[in-house]
């Protein structure tokens, strides 16, 4: 599947394809307002998934001083569980590392095994909690940290 897709940065032209993976992936998805904005914020750094004539999935960060934080990562459900996750986050990384990042950080559900094996997977380790921070899930946040880019 890999050898299928391209990872590339994501273009205004992509907010509706990144909309409608969001609204699939998300109980409490981004508006289309707060990827535009995202698309004009310049610490925000987006990268899009696209195969099979299609945009699959995104992933984006911002990055602050020597620091990336990753604002989302998502796959439209059919291209779930295909290593693509791995993919778009080793390219996610990869660019963090060349605009000057050291370490990587991270908010995610504890409810979602998935993408806590994932960035497991990846060396992040947890370190905290951010309570209530998914309040409309009424869950609190897991905070991760990948140290070493």
């Amino acid at each position: 599947m890999a050898d299928e897709v391209c990872i590339r940065s994501m273009l205004a032209a992509d907010v509706d394809a990144v909309l409608a993976v969001e609204q699939q992936a998300f109980e409490t998805p981004w508006s289309r307002a707060a990827f535009e904005e995202e698309m004009e914020n310049d610490l925000a750094h987006y990268l899009v998934v696209v195969g099979e004539c299609k945009l699959m999935g995104y992933g984006g960060f911002w990055l602050v001083l020597d620091e990336a934080h990753v604002t989302n990562i998502a796959l439209s459900p059919p291209y779930q569980g295909r290593g693509l996750g791995s993919l778009l986050l080793e390219h996610m990384i990869f660019a963090a590392k060349s605009l000057g990042a050291v370490s990587m950080t991270l908010e995610v559900r504890p409810s979602n095994a998935a993408a806590r094996k994932l960035y497991a997977r990846r060396g992040f380790v947890e370190r905290g909690v951010r309570p209530n921070y998914y309040a409309e899930l009424g869950e609190d946040a897991l905070i991760m940290w990948l140290d070493k880019l």
